[in-house]
């Protein structure tokens, strides 16, 4: 009896109400917009490059990228193992990465697969309780409100810092054992001017930004690394710092490429590569994986091992040489980092029709013009 009083209040307390995006809009409208804009609104059903490898990964293999990419639906289990397919009429997929399931977050547990997100027990029939940074929050009609440190440290560790695949192949690696959330949040949520809420009664000014601004922002692209060259007779060299506090390439998808040219009196005399940026391969930086067969596989999912990779670790200064013509005085060397959302190997096995997740965007570019043959 006792046994069964406790399983029933167990099974209560993780029974909330579930609070949608747009439920949360209309007392957050500006933090709802910027949400809109971000990754974290992105999901199986608006994201075709997610869709195309959850669809291969459910085919072949169990697809539990579910757990971070559509964390609030009910049935994980189910869309983990590929028994059923996310289902756009139910508005806890729809929702992605949604503002309740983040807000409710209690613990995360480091483990070797990737780390677990444990939520805070909710009872049902009462108002949910919503957790987050703020000091001295105040509660609305909808939820209590309550500051917890795991929004200061640990909160993006549940799913940024790193997932193995079933076959224990590291596929995504983003933090380092002892990073925290602080450095996400210092550059991914920096404090912007705005207030939290419409009925703000704490005269706040300022709120985190919930964009998320990454790899899709101009602005946040050009800070993430630093470009230099050198230059004397025959040789260029081209150092490449990467600035941020985790690696160069953190997904499997991306493609970022040093384009390294010479121009002389209004002429490219050389460049680093003529077709595609996989001819020059210490300028391509990329993470590549191999099946059983020990063959090239593009489905992270399916990989046995590691191929190819090329990558600069967090604030670590990477030295490229190459070998030239003669240079002459008034020489334009120009250096030039861009990223692929989606790299060619991807096109082909995903046939993706969303355009810009093949071009090219621009990281940063540097130039240096030779003064004198020394």
């Amino acid at each position: 009896m006792i046994k069964f009083l406790f399983l029933a209040l167990f099974s209560t307390l993780l029974s909330a109400s579930y609070l949608t995006n747009k439920s949360c809009s209309e007392c957050h409208e500006g933090i709802f917009e910027e949400f809109q804009s971000s990754q974290h609104s992105k999901t199986y059903f608006n994201d075709e490059l997610h869709r195309k490898v959850a669809e291969k990964v459910a085919a072949e293999d169990n697809y539990d990228c579910s757990t971070c990419h559509m964390p609030s639906a009910k049935n994980q289990k189910e869309l983990a193992n590929g028994t059923i397919k996310p289902d756009f009429s139910k508005q806890r997929e729809k929702d992605a990465i949604s503002c309740f399931y983040c807000h409710q977050i209690a613990y995360v547990k480091k483990a070797h697969i990737k780390n677990k997100i444990i939520l805070a027990r909710q009872a049902e029939d009462y108002k949910p309780t919503i957790y987050g940074s703020l000091e001295n929050p105040q509660d609305s009609d909808k939820h209590t409100m309550t500051h917890s440190p795991i929004y200061d440290k640990f909160v993006c560790s549940g799913c940024h810092s790193h997932k193995r695949n079933t076959h224990n192949v590291l596929i995504f690696d983003a933090m380092g054992d002892n990073m925290n959330s602080k450095e996400c949040i210092k550059c991914h949520m920096p404090l912007v001017a705005g207030k939290v809420e419409k009925m703000d009664k704490k005269s706040r000014t300022k709120h985190h930004d919930h964009s998320f601004s990454g790899i899709h922002d101009m602005g946040m692209r050009k800070k993430g690394i630093e470009l230099n060259i050198k230059a004397e007779n025959k040789k260029i060299e081209v150092s490449i710092k990467n600035k941020m506090p985790h690696p160069l390439i953190i997904q499997a998808a991306r493609l970022k490429y040093l384009k390294l040219s010479i121009k002389r009196d209004g002429k490219i005399i050389w460049q680093n590569y003529k077709k595609s940026p996989a001819e020059d391969r210490q300028g391509s930086f990329k993470i590549d994986f191999l099946g059983i067969d020990g063959k090239p596989v593009v489905i992270p999912a399916f990989a046995y091992k590691r191929g190819f990779v090329n990558n600069i670790r967090a604030k670590e200064t990477k030295k490229l040489i190459y070998n030239v013509p003669d240079l002459k005085k008034g020489d334009i060397i120009t250096a030039s980092m861009y990223v692929i959302l989606a790299k060619p190997s991807c096109w082909k096995t995903l046939n993706l029709q969303n355009s810009g997740l093949k071009k090219s965007m621009l990281l940063k570019s540097k130039t240096y013009t030779i003064r004198a043959k020394k």
